[in-house]
């Protein structure tokens, strides 16, 4: 990508794309027949897969003119469950549906606007925050404590100064035994709230009782600090006409995925816990009202967490392409109230908040008394939770798989071969690479030699190809594992190299069958390759 993509490519890119007279019109398009990518398997919520169509045919429109190459005639379409925001289209036709949208957008201001969180100025950023808890993590691991320590990749790049440090006297007034070390984070602790001191409860609690109330306290007090960032997120980054202005409709939802709908969600999440709180400052359970939102929550984080990779390829793109947005980003993310955070640290923290909230919950679970009745609303939350974080990562994956079907789909030339549609739901790469074929040199010359063959193996498709100028002209494929077969030969007898092995395909898109001696460069490059043609995946 070494071009910045004309206004014609921003065009495709706004809309989606297909190829005119593509093989995946001719079988109904992406959304058409049982193998419709709304509805891919093992993810409970429908993946809009339009970022990794827009960011693949613009990256091809990039390549295409890199290389001084007319770019492919492209038709645009919006497949069902594609379309990244209807309102605007579907109010031109529906005026109802205008209004029922606008009123959700004002309700949401408004809860914006009327919720005054007690604890969101006490706490610091949510970066700060995580970062925070993980030099309490690494602290205790120091000192020998046996805890399950998560420490993702992620926070290496947030290691910035705290901007309220915890003094030496406070460390050692709250200290604890190290069979249940408590997590301090460098804001107000449950204990010394006014409400809680006045109603002299420390005296008649036990340390146990205590610790579980800061565990329960922290849960409220980490999401008013990942309420605080999402803010800067939504009313700095996201309502900036500035920023608005470098970027197209398109890639601005992109960019932003809806945060704001995440902020909403926070902020009810967390007035619910404050209520909690202001009921009885003896905080009697929290899982209960995690229960209430985890399937909002699930509705907002799925399709969030799996647009974070487009959200991360977009940004990078127009850092070096854009240098309107650069110059304009640079200038945002100096403000006072980012603390000297980017962009792409509030965006990634949705994803920490989910992981995080897991988290906790377990702490609490810990603590609690087997027989009490928070524990059953408890287990419940945490596997919910888990359930939100295993469909992100699901997510994710699918995605990825998407991407990497699209990107080869444009590379595979099937010429006089029968063509097939390759991205369908259920089909993933499995391995692929380059290896030798023997053949013979003419038919009046019996003398063998190798040629070099390109094998994609897929779940369910073994495609046998010739690689040509980074594409691949293919000869031959067969359904895998019904018609795909693989056999140790005797090397040494045959006159063969030692990594050889037999491939036979019994049905090809012939409809015959055919075997071909297939070689590697290594023995384990062999082992590998006879491992995953056996297999059944």
């Amino acid at each position: 990508m070494s071009q910045s993509p004309t206004t014609e490519g921003r065009e495709m890119l706004c809309q989606g794309f297909s190829l005119e007279n593509s093989r995946a019109e001719q079988t109904g398009g992406l959304d058409g027949g049982s193998g419709s990518l709304n509805k891919p398997e093992n993810c409970s919520f429908p993946l809009d897969i339009s970022p990794a169509l827009r960011l693949v045919a613009l990256r091809r429109t990039w390549d295409l003119k890199k290389n001084h190459l007319a770019a492919p005639k492209l038709k645009i379409f919006l497949p069902p469950g594609l379309q990244e925001d209807n309102s605007s289209s579907s109010a031109q036709c529906d005026p109802d549906k205008s209004k029922e949208g606008e009123e959700n957008v004002i309700g949401e201001e408004l809860q914006s606007e009327r919720f005054q969180s007690k604890y969101i100025h006490i706490f610091p950023l949510y970066q700060d925050y995580c970062l925070q808890t993980m030099k309490d993590d690494l602290h205790r691991l120091k000192d020998g404590l046996l805890s399950e320590l998560i420490t993702p990749k992620y926070l290496q790049s947030l290691q910035t100064p705290m901007t309220r440090a915890e003094s030496p006297q406070r460390s050692a007034r709250h200290a604890t035994p190290r069979s249940q070390p408590i997590r301090v984070t460098p804001s107000t602790l449950w204990q010394d709230l006014d409400e809680v001191k006045a109603s002299g409860l420390l005296s008649s609690l036990t340390a146990r009782e205590i610790r579980i109330q800061e565990t329960m306290f922290e849960l409220i007090g980490s999401e008013a600090s990942y309420l605080r960032s999402l803010g800067v997120a939504v009313n700095h980054f996201y309502k900036s006409q500035e920023l608005k202005q470098t970027l197209s409709q398109t890639e601005h939802h992109i960019l932003f995925s809806k945060i704001q709908h995440v902020m909403v969600a926070s902020e009810k999440f967390l007035t619910d816990l404050e209520s909690r709180l202001g009921e009885n400052v003896l905080i009697p359970q929290v899982g209960d009202v995690v229960l209430q939102h985890c399937k909002h929550f699930q509705t907002l984080y799925v399709p969030y967490v799996t647009n974070m990779m487009y959200q991360e390829a977009l940004i990078n793109e127009k850092l070096q392409h854009n240098r309107i947005f650069l110059y304009t980003l640079k200038k945002l993310e100096s403000d006072p109230v980012c603390q000297r955070k980017t962009l792409k640290s509030f965006l990634v923290l949705p994803f920490q908040r989910i992981t995080r909230i897991k988290l906790l919950l377990e702490s609490i679970l810990k603590l609690s008394e087997p027989d009490s009745d928070s524990v059953s609303n408890l287990k419940k939350a945490i596997d919910a939770i888990h359930e939100i974080v295993t469909e992100c990562d699901k997510g994710v994956r699918k995605m990825k798989q998407i991407e990497e079907l699209v990107c080869l789909e444009m590379l595979l030339d099937f010429g006089k071969v029968k063509s097939l549609p390759l991205v369908t739901s259920k089909r993933f790469l499995v391995h692929h690479g380059a290896l030798k074929q023997l053949t013979k040199e003419s038919t009046y010359n019996l003398r063998m030699s190798f040629v070099g063959v390109y094998l994609h193996l897929f779940n369910d498709l073994l495609i046998v190809s010739m690689k040509k100028d980074e594409r691949f002209k293919v000869m031959d494929h067969a359904q895998f594992p019904e018609h795909v077969s693989v056999q140790s030969v005797k090397t040494e007898v045959l006159g063969l190299p030692s990594c050889s092995f037999l491939l036979h395909l019994s049905k090809t898109q012939t409809g015959h069958p055919t075997a071909m001696i297939i070689a590697t460069d290594t023995r384990s490059e062999k082992e590998a390759w006879m491992k995953a043609l056996s297999s059944r995946h």
